[in-house]
């Protein structure tokens, strides 16, 4: 009976994550099959859950699009130069809370988390201003430039908390053979929080990539949209038959690298999960 118990648990179990992957994806599947339909077929009253006649035509028109192009090698561009620059002070910050002692640390380390309890909406009208006051707006410096003064006091806690978990006597050891604190930190301590740090890079890039509120308050021209702004302009509330097909195409190009970043990331994310559950 207890094995019968425990079969049967098991298939419930199968079938609650089967029928949990199935709504999860299901969002990604209508996208790709929209892209695949013709107009007609993605406003029309029935649902038409697979095309009868898949096309590519959604794809063809947007990849000669030179609006969608520019917009894609901006978002590039942006969260390139955004993601190196604040995970680089993300990790310069952590070091210092985390491995080295001076006054008033834990003071500035409580400060720093009590930023977290600001809503970000709070912030969007003074930050605008003062960007305005620096002539940056409808340009990518509000964007790339924060996040090089360790942006994210969530993340900055993070892997502040996985470098705290490193012993000490490893940086002792390294002082004594003549070490200084960059060579600990980039020699001794990055290489021990390569996990930690690829969790961070991936949320931060999903972050920085799928963002649309930031940047459509300060990129207020087309040479400067990015894709979630494109994305947004596809769909113009006036019509009554709007370009589904071109829209979801859109979405699904946009989708492609974060998958690719989720697939490759995925490894150390799970060795990141396992690290801090055994520690």
């Amino acid at each position: 009976m207890r094995q019968l118990w425990h079969i049967l648990k098991r298939v419930l179990l199968y079938i609650f994550l089967t029928g949990a992957t199935v709504m999860m994806a299901f969002p990604l599947f209508w996208m790709i099959s929209s892209s695949l339909k013709t107009v007609q077929e993605t406003n029309s009253a029935g649902i038409v859950w697979f095309p009868p006649h898949p096309t590519l035509q959604a794809y063809i028109d947007i990849f000669q699009n030179q609006v969608f192009l520019r917009s894609y090698f901006n978002s590039i561009f942006y969260t390139t130069l955004a993601l190196v620059g604040t995970l680089a002070s993300i990790a310069v910050v952590s070091y210092a809370f985390s491995r080295i002692n001076w006054p008033g640390r834990n003071l500035v380390f409580f400060l720093m988390l009590s930023t977290m309890m600001i809503p970000a909406q709070a912030l969007l009208v003074p930050q605008y201003v003062f960007f305005n006051k620096l002539d940056w707006i409808n340009t990518f410096n509000p964007l790339i430039i924060p996040g090089y003064f360790a942006g994210g006091a969530a993340m900055v806690f993070l892997l502040r908390q996985s470098m705290s978990q490193i012993p000490k006597e490893m940086d002792e050891s390294a002082v004594m053979d003549g070490a200084n604190h960059i060579q600990v930190f980039w020699e001794i301590i990055l290489p021990l929080v390569k996990a930690p740090m690829a969790t961070i890079a991936t949320l931060l890039f999903v972050g920085l990539w799928s963002s649309l509120l930031v940047p459509i308050m300060y990129l207020q021209t087309v040479d400067l949209y990015t894709l979630p702004i494109y994305i947004s302009t596809l769909y113009n509330i006036n019509l009554t038959v709007q370009p589904w097909p071109t829209i979801m195409a859109a979405a699904v190009l946009t989708t492609v690298p974060l998958m690719v970043v989720f697939f490759f990331a995925q490894r150390y994310i799970l060795d990141s999960v396992v690290i801090s559950g055994m520690k």
